[in-house]
C-alpha cells in the first residue's frame, strides 16, 4: 500500500525548493505531482521523486480546489 495520497501536505527535502511546503495533486509509481498555488499551479504541477519529499501528516480534500484554496491551506500550515 502506498502511503502517498492526493491532498496530503509534503515538505521538499531536496532541490532548489528545499524546505518548501506543497500539496500532492497526483501520484504515480515513482513520482508525486505537487502544487503550491503560487509558483506551481494545479495546471502545471511539479514532478518530484517520492524519496525527495517528507509527508506532513495532514490531508485535505482538494477535489474541487483551485489555486487560491491551495495557497490558503499551505498558509494555515505555516502558522
Amino acid at each position: 500500500m502506498d502511503r502517498f495520497e492526493i491532498g496530503m501536505l509534503v515538505r521538499s527535502k531536496a532541490g532548489h525548493d528545499q524546505g518548501e511546503i506543497f500539496i500532492i495533486t497526483a501520484v504515480d509509481d515513482a513520482y508525486v505531482y505537487l502544487a503550491d498555488g503560487k509558483y506551481r499551479t494545479l495546471d502545471k504541477p511539479k514532478k518530484k521523486k517520492k524519496k525527495h519529499v517528507q509527508i506532513i501528516l495532514e490531508k485535505y480534500d482538494i477535489k474541487d480546489a483551485d489555486d487560491v484554496k491551495i495557497k490558503r491551506i499551505i498558509k494555515e500550515c505555516n502558522k
